[in-house]
């Protein structure tokens, strides 16, 4: 199956949709992104369950960099998804369309949160 992203008015994922894949033909429909559009009255994109960062997970071709999750976007010019900003700091990778932090991951074997206060990640206390 493959899957679909409805769209608002502002290129927002408002809904993820399985459907029919681009390749098959149904009572002479063979354009799935127009046709859920029209039956959502939305825009309509379609979205790879395998694709993340640019990369497709199974070694096929990539797909609009991100698979669509409702709250991101739809960028017409990246012909991308792009999730939610998940903080103020964070700045959009280009190559990857997805967010980065200001600051890299510590690479120390702990745990941390991300603290935008500090702009800084800060070790979880996992206790015994």
């Amino acid at each position: 199956m493959a899957h679909y992203a409805i769209l608002d008015e502002n290129n927002v994922v408002i809904q993820v949709i399985t459907g029919r894949h681009e390749y098959e033909v149904v009572d002479g429909i063979s354009d799935w992104e127009a046709y859920y559009g029209e039956f959502h009255q939305a825009e309509c994109k379609r979205t790879s369950y395998n694709t993340s960062e640019g990369q497709h997970d199974l070694g096929g071709i990539p797909f609009r960099k991100n698979y669509a999750v409702i709250g991101g976007v739809y960028d017409e010019t990246r012909d991308a998804f792009i999730p939610p900003q998940p903080y103020p700091s964070w700045v959009l990778n280009e190559d990857t369309c997805l967010w980065d932090a200001p600051v890299p991951y510590p690479d120390d074997g702990l745990d941390y949160d991300w603290d935008d206060g500090t702009v800084s990640w800060v070790q979880i206390d996992v206790g015994d």
